[in-house]
């Protein structure tokens, strides 16, 4: 079930093998993007929340532990910090690597996979020296879908925490419902990846797709499996709000980019566009009852 969930991500992934594709088409595309992305960022952000606050209400009303819903609370604040510094600290490390590259393009000199190892810990230095000839380094789209991707794993584990503790408590036709209603929801999710990828100039190799379907699809199988054996609610606060750190670290790196690909009305089109495919999938799977 965790796997079913999940892997429909797949189902939007390729979109970026689309090719031939005009600048301003290339700007909409990463702004529905962004607009996918910020549907997930107030999805993630009110799941969290709510499971937070019933908490609160309830220690209040004296019906449930004090220091537990302060546990909560704490969770959530603290994960909501770490996912948005966590992809500082990743897009930081990410920059020094591809500085160093192309400072040698630059200056035509060859840089030893061991100095790009230095700044980047991975082979990543090497291929972006193939790949950077004076392009932003932060505008990367690899990088991009790379982070994008990281961030929709985290969120995805949270909901696979969910189907695997309905699962374990006996609700096996709530777990049923709860994957038909998340795989629907991950198969626009492979878009949000999709769209900077088919925004460059360049097509992605399946490899890579298959890696960000992973990265992105495959935390759900993760969570179903730990929630079938043992999870707890302050577990499914601190990914969903690890998450939405990372979401909107993302998303407002997508925006300040997407400014420069495209004029203001398109990106607010396909902004639009992003959180109304967000808002009507979740209608879809809430009017059927899931």
């Amino acid at each position: 079930m965790g796997a079913i969930a999940g892997f429909t991500v797949f189902l939007g992934l390729p979109v970026a093998i689309l090719r031939n594709v005009s600048v301003r088409a290339k700007g909409f595309l990463n702004s529905v993007s962004i607009g996918i992305l910020l549907f997930l960022v107030s999805d993630v952000l009110a799941n969290a929340w709510t499971t937070v606050k019933d908490a609160a209400s309830s220690a209040y009303a004296g019906h449930s532990s004090v220091p537990d819903a302060l546990l909560d609370l704490t969770v959530m604040l603290a994960g909501l910090g770490l996912g948005l510094f966590m992809l500082t600290a990743y897009e930081r490390r990410y920059a020094k690597g591809v500085a160093v590259a192309a400072a040698a393009e630059r200056q035509k000199v060859v840089v030893s996979p061991e100095e790009i190892l230095a700044v980047e810990d991975s082979n990543r230095g090497r291929i972006l020296l193939q790949r950077q000839q004076g392009a932003e380094p932060l505008g990367d789209p690899y990088n991009l879908a790379t982070m994008i991707a990281m961030s929709i794993g985290l969120h995805n584990f949270a909901e696979g925490l969910a189907i695997g503790q309905s699962y374990a408590s006996g609700a096996v036709a709530l777990a049923v419902l709860l994957v038909i209603g998340f795989a629907a929801h991950n198969a626009t999710e492979g878009f949000g990846i999709a769209g900077p990828l088919a925004a460059s100039n360049e097509r992605p190799k399946s490899t890579f797709l298959v890696k960000m379907g992973l990265i992105a699809g495959g935390p759900t199988f993760l969570g179903t499996v730990i929630g079938s054996i043992a999870a707890s609610t302050p577990t499914k606060i601190l990914f969903l709000s690890l998450a939405a750190g990372a979401l909107i670290y993302v998303t407002l790196f997508m925006y300040s980019s997407g400014r420069r690909q495209t004029s203001n009305d398109v990106m607010m089109l396909g902004i639009f566009i992003g959180i109304l495919a967000g808002l009507l999938t979740d209608l879809i799977v809430s009017l059927s009852g899931l």
